[in-house]
């Protein structure tokens, strides 16, 4: 698995920097990480996967 092209984001709800950092710029993949140790361990998603992650999450959250 190659992330070095990786460009990762955080959510703009995040003031402290204690966050998840996204990377869904990848062809077939999506990368997750904790801002907070950048150089630790990523989960890999298949796109299909993360949508629907993100679609449970904000169902849950309004």
């Amino acid at each position: 698995m190659h992330l070095s092209g990786a460009v990762r984001r955080t959510s703009t709800r995040s003031g402290n920097g204690e966050c998840v950092e996204v990377a869904d710029n990848l062809p077939g993949m999506v990368g997750v990480r904790d801002s907070k140790d950048p150089t630790g361990p990523v989960l890999v998603f298949a796109p299909d996967a993360w949508r629907a992650f993100v679609a449970v999450t904000r169902r849950s959250t309004t």
